[in-house]
């Protein structure tokens, strides 16, 4: 066998017990690396060292490696809304993992002579996901089963463990506006806002009635009555 050395140096073809005797005296293992050639190739190392360099290069090499899974999510012709919904919210998750996803339309009893109604669902499919994917596989019949293989568009794959996009916020409730005086309510939803309780409304003003007398029209007082045989007092 054809030997080479600890260093990497050739040190020529040796018979097996001799090149087992050179391993033995270096404290090592003589390992054959090439079968096949003629005569085998033998290297003499350190076996246990070896493996583990070799497995930590396959570890790192795996480490920049993405794995690309075929998701397959199976529909109807007729599916309904609530189903649709679900679905649909699943092959958005599994694009954004980098995922790939095959849509499987099932024909049952007689639906198989109505392929266009699966076709249909497809394309709602298709157009409810169409800012994440893309079509990669036209859909073409297989037996009784629409197939069809959408894959994610470029820069819309999530790293793994970020946190989903937080969702919009929801549109105020519009509804009947508050009865009473405009003041108070204007004041509660300061307030609010501020993170403070509203002042107390001011009370009304009390309206002051006036006196009964004030209000009746004066009364002229009539003069006195003069006897007859009296003479009114002349004027000064």
């Amino acid at each position: 066998m054809r030997v080479i050395g600890a260093d990497g140096s050739q040190v020529g073809i040796l018979p097996t017990h001799e090149a087992l005797k050179l391993a033995e005296e270096q404290g090592l293992e003589l390992v054959e690396v090439n079968p096949r050639a003629a005569p085998p190739v033998c290297k003499v190392m350190d076996f246990g060292k070896f493996k583990y360099e070799t497995s930590k290069k396959e570890k790192a090499s795996r480490k920049h490696q993405s794995t690309i899974v075929l998701k397959e999510i199976k529909l109807r012709p007729k599916t309904d809304d609530h189903d649709f919904d679900f679905k649909v919210k699943h092959i958005r998750r599994f694009l954004m993992e980098g995922n790939k996803c095959k849509l499987v339309v099932v024909f049952r009893g007689r639906e198989i002579v109505h392929p266009e109604m699966g076709q249909v669902m497809l394309d709602q499919v298709v157009k409810a996901v169409n800012d994440l994917a893309m079509v990669e596989q036209r859909s073409m019949m297989e037996g009784r089963r629409m197939v069809m293989v959408i894959g994610p568009r470029g820069g819309v794959i999530r790293a793994p463990g970020a946190p989903p996009p937080p969702p919009a916020s929801a549109p105020p409730r519009s509804g009947p506006a508050p009865t009473g005086s405009g003041a108070p309510a204007a004041s509660a939803a300061a307030a609010d806002a501020e993170g403070t309780p509203p002042a107390p409304a001011a009370k009304p003003a009390p309206v002051v009635v006036a006196a009964k007398a004030a209000q009746s029209p004066a009364v002229a007082a009539k003069p006195a009555a003069v006897p007859a045989g009296d003479k009114a007092p002349a004027k000064a």
